[in-house]
């Protein structure tokens, strides 16, 4: 929410700093950004993961500033605990944060959240989890500057390497 108004924005990358509890997030985000004020306003601001098919949306809130545009209008918006993180009922999956921490470099701003709640359709969902085959996570790629969506898994963490170990 920036100035009573609920905002979004595009962000590539967010970072998850540990997966105890509590559990940190972090985004990234240039200083130029309209966005930054709400979230240190705020002390909160939400996280939500667009599907493949919410592509036109997201590249839409990527391109267009708050300042300017109601982007929000264009989607059907819920609030959790925290009453100033919207959050997108489109998205398949939401996380809404507490602010614990900014990291104020030259041009960004480094958020770090304190995540204190995670919705998810139960379409997402297998055996209690996230799937992200289910999910079908809209990915973007800063090299080419275009947007991906996830491929067939390649193998198992924690296991494919153990044919190197002797």
């Amino acid at each position: 929410t920036v100035n009573g108004k609920p905002n979004f924005l595009a962000v590539a990358h967010v970072g998850i700093l540990n997966h105890g509890s509590p559990q940190y997030l972090s985004i990234g985000l240039s200083k130029s950004h309209y966005t930054n004020a709400g979230i240190l306003e705020n002390r909160s601001f939400s996280i939500c993961l667009p599907s493949e098919e919410l592509m036109v949306e997201t590249d839409y809130c990527g391109i267009m500033t708050g300042k300017k545009t109601d982007k929000a209008a264009r989607f059907d918006l819920f609030y959790g605990d925290v009453e100033t993180a919207p959050m997108i009922r489109q998205c398949p999956v939401c996380m809404e944060l507490r602010l614990h921490d900014v990291l104020d470099y030259q041009t960004h701003d480094i958020f770090v959240g304190e995540l204190v709640q995670t919705f998810a359709d139960e379409g997402v969902l297998k055996d209690g989890k996230i799937d992200l085959t289910r999910l079908k996570p809209l990915l973007f790629d800063m090299t080419s500057i275009q947007y991906f969506g996830l491929g067939a898994p390649l193998g198992k963490c924690w296991n494919v390497g153990k044919a190197l170990k002797s």
